[in-house]
């Protein structure tokens, strides 16, 4: 039976952790220990976690006396795994039924892979979770790193969720923990890193359960500040592994692409909401970082639209949009 360590960082979910702690210890068929890092939270986490360990010998707990910040704890709990594999679940997450056991009998299926990941399912506190079938095995296929680095380009993103995604501990080791530098976009660039040194596998199977809610830091950090976090974990992955392939160029203009793409379709957002200031910030960055997508028709859409204002373009959007789908309707009508 593999070991799997599931750390758990909490700070100030203390009302989240035994629903998330519970997630876990019912996963059968691994060899399980749960790992609970308080970053100093000031709410009632010590006392959870605390019952949390003297209820279940599998689970321990360890308290700062300060908060150290998320990636100082993410990296504490991977200094402090010792198991085959490893998953990081925050605390207001939960895993499905048997993901541990399906990502594990991957691995060990797959001895070549370094990480494996699998589909998340988006749910809000008080929603009724949809339900997944507690299947022991999954199947999935090996992605090379040529092939998981043009579709993490081509997104601007990986197409990872954090709970979704377990690693082979002695890879993690080698290659190190999160970067501090890199606080809104660390896993990104962890995520390259790890496939750089190793294929990557995609389990076909919702393994987690990731949480929405005003409190994630995906929510509190600014659009721009997020494209501009990614952008840089990117370059730090293609300065750090120059050698890895023999031209990194092809790879940085499909990213270049998809930031840009990302970045105006915000901006065409902020626009609709009346924010002009971030809508002009937004496009701004899209041209410095991809400067064909002025060539668009959407952007020649958003300029006629920023001339006449959000107040007009308010009252001329249902005209608009009725126009448009005539003009649908005729083009499905006539290409009968």
């Amino acid at each position: 039976m593999s070991s799997v360590d599931v750390i758990i960082p909490c700070y100030r979910y203390g009302h989240l952790l035994r629903e998330c702690v519970t997630s876990v210890l019912g996963q059968p068929g691994v060899d399980l220990r749960v790992l609970i890092l308080d970053d100093a939270s000031p709410d009632d986490t010590p006392a959870l976690g605390t019952a949390l360990a003297e209820g279940d010998v599998r689970v321990e707990y360890r308290r700062h006396a300060s908060n150290r910040g998320h990636i100082a704890t993410y990296n504490e709990g991977l200094d402090w795994a010792d198991a085959d594999y490893v998953l990081l679940l925050s605390a207001d997450d939960l895993l499905t039924p048997c993901a541990l056991q399906r990502a594990a009998g991957f691995l060990d299926l797959h001895p070549e892979v370094g990480l494996a990941y699998g589909r998340h399912i988006g749910f809000q506190t008080g929603q009724t979770l949809p339900e997944v079938a507690p299947v022991p095995e999954c199947g999935g296929r090996v992605l090379s790193y040529e092939v998981f680095l043009a579709t993490t380009c081509d997104m601007g993103h990986t197409p990872i969720e954090s709970p979704a995604a377990i690693v082979r501990n002695q890879v993690h080791q080698a290659v190190g923990g999160y970067r501090p530098e890199l606080p809104h976009s660390g896993d990104t660039e962890l995520w390259l890193r790890l496939a750089a040194v190793a294929p990557v596998g995609v389990l076909d199977a919702d393994q987690a359960y990731r949480r929405w809610h005003d409190a994630n830091m995906t929510f509190r950090y600014a659009p721009l500040g997020r494209l501009k976090e990614q952008k840089a974990a990117f370059d730090a992955h293609f300065r750090d592994h120059a050698g890895r392939l023999a031209d990194f160029e092809p790879y940085r203009r499909r990213l270049a692409q998809a930031l840009g793409e990302s970045a105006f379709w915000t901006a065409s957002h902020a626009f609709d909401r009346g924010d002009t200031a971030s809508c002009s910030e937004l496009l701004r960055y899209a041209m410095d970082i991809d400067p064909s997508i002025h060539r668009r028709p959407s952007w020649s859409r958003l300029c006629l639209k920023r001339v006449v204002g959000p107040a007009v373009w308010s009252a001329l959007r249902p005209l608009a949009d009725t126009w448009r789908g005539r003009r649908k309707e005729m083009h499905r009508l006539t290409s009968v």
